[in-house]
C-alpha cells in the first residue's frame, strides 16, 4: 500500500470497525450491482473484526472503504508498473491514470469524511468517471492490449465503485425518509455558504475583487505567461482564500494545468477574444484526450471569466480539447471555448457555465459532470467530410450518478463556416457516450441546422432504452419535436414539475454556493 495513502485509510478502518454488523453487510451486499465482489471483499478484508452495532449508514461506510482500500492498491499496482515495457503513448495514458487514481483516492476519502450523501455521491460519480477515462487514454491511442497490464483496473475497482454509489444513494434516501437528512443541502459555514468558502471570500459576493497577480506579455504585469503566474500563486497564497490571476489581453501559446491542490483560483480576462488561452495538443499527435487540453483544472472552485480557451488542432485532428474542468464548484461566465471535436470537456464533478459561447463539430460539449449552461451560444462548426456534428456526448457511465448536461435558455446556430454548406452537413443535440447518458434542452432557441430527428445513435441500439435525454419548451426552426426519435429513453416534456428537478436550483443546488462568485444565475426556469 503507497505510503502516502496508508496513514489515512488506517485511520478510516479504525474508526468505522466498530459500527459494521456482519450479518447485515451480507444481507445488503444482495441489494448491490454487484453483490459477488461485494461479499467477497467485506469477507475477506474486515469481516473477521466487526462488532454486533449495526446500522443503515455503517454498511454504507463499509463498502466505501474496502473500495479505498482497492483503489490504493489499484493505484500502487499501477504506479509500480515497469514503463521499460510500454511505449511513449502508453506511457502518457499511464500518467493519466496515475493522476485520475489519486483523484479517485482523495474522492473516497472525502465521502468517508463527509455525514453529506449528496456531496458524497457527486464525489463517488466523479471516482467512476476517473476510472472510465483511465481506461480510455489507452482506448484513444489504439493501445487496448496495454490495459490487460492493469488488472486492478479494469473489473473490481469499478464494480466496488457502482456497489458504493448505490450504497451511498440508498443511504441517502433512509436519511431523508427518516428526517436525519433534509432537503438538498451542501455542508455550509454560517451564513449559507459551502463550508471551503472562506469568510473573506464572502465579502466578494458581488464585488471584483483586487488582483493578487497580473499576467501581461509586453511586461507591464508580475510575469509574462500564465505558467509563470500558477507557479507563483502556489508559493504566493495564503491559506486557502480566492486568489485572484488577471491575465490581460493577449494571445497566449502555453498548456495550463490547474491541479486539484490549488484551491478557489480565478482567473479573469480583458474580454473573449481580447485574452486567449490557446493550444494545439490532439489525439491524432500521440495525446489522451484527458492530457490534450489547451487549459486543464481540477482544484475546487475554480472561476474564470472574460476569457477564450481555445484548441486550433482543427477537425482533422479528431479530440482536441479546449478546456478540461474537474473543478468541483467551478465557474465559467463571459468565457469562449473554441474547438472542433471534444471542444468543451466537462469531465466531473459540479459546473455551471452563464454568458458562454462554445464552437465545435463533433462531441463538443462532453463528459460526466453535474453541469448547466445557462445563457451561452453554442455555434456548431464546419466538420470534416462524411461526418455528422453532435452538439453533446454525455458520459454517465451508472445509473446512480447524479450527472448529466443541461442546456438552459441557450441558442444553438450554425456557425459562419457551416452556415455556407449546412445542408451538406447533418446537426443533432446529442449521441449517448455511455449507457446512461443524460441530456436536456430546456427552453432554448434551436436553429434550422438541427436534423428533425435531434438525436443520434452512437451504435446500433446502445443505450436507447436507458439514456435520459429531454427536450422542455423550445423554440425556433430546429426545435419541432414531431419528426424526433422514438427511443424509450427519449423524452418531449410537457410538465415544468417534470423538469424542475434539472434547474440550477436544483440540479446544482446552485443557491448554496453560486452567489458568493458574484456570478449572475437563474435558479429556476
Amino acid at each position: 500500500m503507497d505510503k502516502i495513502f496508508l496513514p489515512i485509510f488506517c485511520a478510516h478502518l479504525l474508526f468505522y470497525l466498530g459500527f459494521i454488523h456482519a450479518s447485515k453487510l451480507i444481507t445488503s451486499c444482495n441489494q448491490t450491482p454487484y453483490p459477488e465482489i461485494c461479499n467477497y471483499y467485506i469477507n475477506t478484508n474486515l469481516v473477521q473484526t466487526l462488532d454486533q452495532s449495526a446500522t443503515t449508514f455503517s454498511f454504507r461506510d463499509q463498502s466505501v472503504l474496502v473500495t479505498l482500500n482497492q483503489a490504493i492498491k489499484s493505484h500502487q499496482t499501477i504506479k509500480n508498473l515497469n514503463l521499460r515495457s510500454l511505449d511513449e503513448k502508453s506511457k502518457l495514458a499511464w500518467n493519466d491514470c496515475i493522476e485520475l487514481h489519486e483523484n479517485t483516492i482523495e474522492h473516497l476519502n472525502r465521502s468517508l469524511s463527509s455525514t453529506n450523501s449528496i456531496d458524497s455521491q457527486t464525489w463517488l460519480s466523479a471516482a467512476i468517471a476517473n476510472q472510465q477515462t483511465c481506461q480510455n487514454g489507452f482506448i484513444d491511442l489504439n493501445l487496448n492490449l496495454n490495459l490487460d497490464s492493469m488488472p486492478y483496473m479494469l473489473s473490481n475497482l469499478s464494480k466496488l465503485l457502482s456497489n458504493s454509489l448505490a450504497t451511498n444513494k440508498f443511504s441517502q434516501q433512509y436519511s431523508t425518509s427518516t428526517k436525519q437528512i433534509t432537503g438538498r443541502r451542501l455542508l455550509l459555514a454560517p451564513g449559507g455558504y459551502p463550508s471551503w468558502v472562506s469568510a473573506a471570500d464572502r465579502k466578494l459576493i458581488g464585488a471584483a475583487p483586487k488582483e493578487d497577480i497580473i499576467v501581461a506579455q509586453d511586461g507591464s504585469g508580475d510575469y509574462t505567461t500564465i505558467n509563470e503566474a500558477v507557479a507563483a500563486a502556489v508559493g504566493r497564497r495564503k491559506g486557502t482564500g480566492r486568489f485572484v490571476i488577471y491575465v490581460k489581453k493577449g494571445v497566449y501559446k502555453e498548456n495550463v494545468e490547474i491541479k486539484r491542490s490549488m484551491k478557489n483560483l480565478m482567473f479573469v480576462g480583458d474580454g473573449i477574444d481580447a485574452t486567449v488561452v490557446t493550444g494545439s495538443k490532439n489525439n491524432q499527435d500521440g495525446s489522451t484526450t484527458f492530457g490534450s487540453a489547451t487549459f486543464a483544472v481540477s482544484g475546487p472552485g475554480f472561476i474564470a471569466k472574460y476569457m477564450t480557451f481555445e484548441n486550433t488542432a482543427g477537425p482533422e485532428k479528431h479530440q482536441a480539447v479546449a478546456l478540461r474542468s474537474g473543478s468541483d464548484f467551478s465557474v465559467f461566465y463571459s468565457c469562449s471555448f473554441k474547438g472542433y471535436q471534444d471542444t468543451l470537456y466537462i469531465h466531473s464533478q459540479r459546473q455551471f457555465y452563464r454568458n458562454c459561447d462554445i464552437y465545435g463539430t463533433v462531441d463538443f460539449v462532453f463528459g460526466d459532470a453535474v453541469a448547466v449552461l445557462q445563457n451561452c451560444n453554442i455555434y456548431v462548426r464546419k466538420p470534416m467530410s462524411g461526418q455528422k456534428n453532435t452538439v453533446t456526448a454525455q458520459g454517465r457511465k451508472d445509473p446512480n450518478e447524479n450527472t448529466g448536461i443541461v442546456i438552459h435558455n441557450s441558442n444553438v446556430v450554425a456557425a459562419s463556416d457551416l452556415m455556407r454548406v449546412s445542408g451538406s452537413f447533418e446537426t443533432y443535440l446529442g449521441r449517448p457516450w455511455h449507457e446512461y447518458s443524460r441530456t436536456l434542452f430546456v427552453k432554448c432557441s434551436l436553429d434550422g441546422v438541427i436534423n428533425p430527428a435531434g438525436w443520434l445513435p452512437w451504435s446500433g441500439d446502445f443505450a436507447l432504452s436507458t439514456l435520459y435525454y429531454g427536450e422542455y419548451m423550445n423554440i425556433g426552426s430546429g426545435s419541432s419535436t414531431g419528426r424526433r426519435v422514438n427511443w424509450p429513453g427519449y423524452h418531449v416534456i410537457t410538465q415544468a414539475t417534470d423538469v424542475g428537478k434539472f434547474t440550477v436550483g436544483n440540479f446544482l443546488n446552485g443557491n448554496s454556493w453560486i452567489p458568493v462568485t458574484g456570478v449572475p444565475f437563474d435558479s429556476g426556469l
